[in-house]
C-alpha cells in the first residue's frame, strides 16, 4: 500500500512539473584552449558534469544534459553561441564564461532571451551593479572583494604607494578602479598605471614604467596570462631585488603552479576557494582530482556549486522557470564545500556569510617549502577567511599544512 502511495506521489510529482521541452540542458561556454583553458576549459566541463552525476542525471524525472562551447575568449562568438543555444539548442542555463568582456556580451543576450545564466569567471563587478539582470547571477567573486581581500591589507602592512598594471579590458578596468578606491579610502596613494593589452607577448615597457614609479606595491589588475607573466618579467628586471612588491589582484592555484614557488614567493592575493581549506574542500577536491589529475581553481569548483544549486531550486520549485530558480535560491543558505553560510543577494551576486554588503574572501600568502623544489600542492600556505561584521573586521588564521609537512591529494 504504501509502495503503491509513493509511486502515485512521483507520478503526481513529475505530472505537475514544468520542464520546458522535457530536458534541462546546461551549456558550459568556455575557453578550451586559449589562456584561460587551464583555470576554467575541460575542468569546468567536468566540474559541472559531476554535479549533474551525484544529482542522478535527472530533476524532477526529466534527464540533464551537458553541452559544451569555445568562445575563444571573443565577445562575438560568445554572444553568438549563448544566443544559438537560447533560440535553438534550448538551452536552460549557461555557465562559466571566462573574461569580462565575453560575460558581459551574453549577459545582454541572457537578458534579451529570458533564460538563466550564471558566470564564475566574470570578476566585473558592474556585472552585478549597472548592467545587473534578474537572470544573471554571480557566483564565485567580483572586483570589488578582490580588491577589498587584497589591497586593504596590503595598506595595513605598510605598503601605501602604489602603480598598476592593469589588463585593458572590462575586467581590469573594473579591478584597477575598485582596488583604487580602496587604497586611496585606506590612506595609501596611486601615482599611476599603464594597460597592456589582453594576453601581450613583451611586457617589459610596462614593468620599467612600473619600477620607474617607486611605488611600493606594484598592483597586477590582471588575470592570466599577463599576470602570470608581468611577476616573471618584475622578477627578472630586478623589481623585488629593488625594493618594490607585487600584489596579485587575481591570482589562482594554476597560476602559482606556472610561477614556481620561488617567483610566487610572498605574493598576496585572495581567493573564494583553496582546496585544502578544510576536510570538505578536501573530499570533493580530490574526487575532481582523480578526473582532471590537477587541483581545481576557485571559477571550477564553482561551477559544481552552482549547477548543484540551480537543480535543486528547480526540484524545490518543481519547474525550471528562470525567475523562479532564481528566487528560490536567493531564499536558501549556500552551505557546501565551496561556500560557507553564503547568501545569493538581492542583486544576484554570491555573498558569503553574514550581511549583504560583506565579501568573503580567502586569503593566501604563499611561503617556501624547507625543500624548495617540492610541488606547491605540498606547500605551506598561510589562509585567513576575514569580512567585516557588525563594523568590525573579522580575522580567522590558520596554517593548512606546516613547513615540510608532505600533504597529496
Amino acid at each position: 500500500m504504501l509502495g503503491a502511495f509513493a509511486a502515485a506521489a512521483l507520478s503526481s510529482q513529475a505530472a505537475l512539473a514544468q520542464i520546458s521541452d522535457d530536458v534541462v540542458k546546461i551549456g558550459v561556454l568556455t575557453d578550451m584552449n586559449g589562456p584561460a583553458a587551464t583555470a576554467t576549459g575541460q575542468g569546468s566541463v567536468t566540474a559541472a558534469q559531476m554535479a549533474v552525476d551525484d544529482f542522478g542525471g535527472k530533476v524532477l524525472g526529466k534527464p540533464i544534459s551537458v553541452i559544451v562551447g569555445d568562445h575563444q575568449l571573443k565577445p562575438d562568438i560568445g554572444a553568438g553561441i549563448a544566443r544559438r543555444w537560447y533560440d535553438v539548442d534550448q538551452v536552460d542555463l549557461i555557465v562559466d564564461v571566462p573574461v569580462s568582456a565575453v560575460g558581459l556580451a551574453v549577459q545582454n543576450i541572457a537578458n534579451d532571451k529570458k533564460r538563466m545564466f550564471i558566470t564564475h569567471s566574470t570578476g566585473a563587478a558592474d556585472f552585478h551593479g549597472k548592467f545587473c539582470s534578474p537572470y544573471a547571477i554571480q557566483w564565485v567573486f567580483d572586483t570589488r572583494a578582490l580588491a577589498v581581500g587584497t589591497a586593504q591589507q596590503v595598506v595595513k602592512r605598510g605598503g601605501d604607494s602604489w602603480f598598476f598594471i592593469t589588463d585593458d579590458y572590462a575586467f581590469g578596468h573594473s579591478l584597477e578602479r575598485d582596488a583604487s578606491a580602496v587604497v586611496t579610502r585606506t590612506g595609501g596613494k596611486v601615482l599611476g598605471s599603464v594597460r597592456p593589452p589582453f594576453a601581450t607577448s613583451d611586457l617589459s615597457s610596462f614593468i620599467l614604467q612600473a619600477q620607474a614609479s617607486k611605488a611600493k606595491i606594484i598592483g597586477i589588475a590582471a588575470g592570466p596570462p599577463n599576470n602570470i607573466n608581468e611577476i616573471k618579467t618584475a622578477a627578472e628586471f630586478g623589481v623585488f631585488k629593488g625594493g618594490q612588491q607585487m600584489a596579485a589582484l587575481l591570482a589562482l592555484i594554476t597560476d602559482i603552479h606556472s610561477l614556481g614557488l620561488p617567483a610566487a614567493q610572498g605574493l598576496l592575493l585572495t581567493t573564494s576557494f583553496y582546496w585544502d581549506m578544510d576536510d570538505k574542500t578536501r573530499e570533493w577536491s580530490k574526487r575532481y582530482f582523480a578526473k582532471m589529475n590537477r587541483m581545481p581553481t576557485m571559477w571550477q569548483a564553482g561551477v559544481y556549486s552552482s549547477v548543484t544549486y540551480y537543480l535543486n531550486a528547480i526540484k524545490d520549485t518543481g519547474t525550471d522557470e528562470p525567475l523562479k530558480v532564481a528566487a528560490r535560491i536567493r531564499e536558501k543558505p549556500i552551505e557546501d564545500f565551496f561556500s560557507r553560510n553564503g547568501k545569493l543577494r538581492d542583486d544576484n551576486s554570491r555573498s558569503h556569510a553574514g550581511r549583504g554588503q560583506e565579501a568573503g574572501r580567502i586569503e593566501i600568502s604563499v611561503g617556501l617549502l624547507q625543500d624548495p623544489g617540492e610541488d606547491f600542492r605540498r606547500g605551506c600556505v598561510r589562509a585567513a577567511r576575514s569580512g567585516v561584521r557588525d563594523g568590525e573586521e573579522v580575522n580567522l588564521e590558520k596554517y593548512l599544512c606546516r613547513p615540510g609537512e608532505r600533504r597529496d591529494p
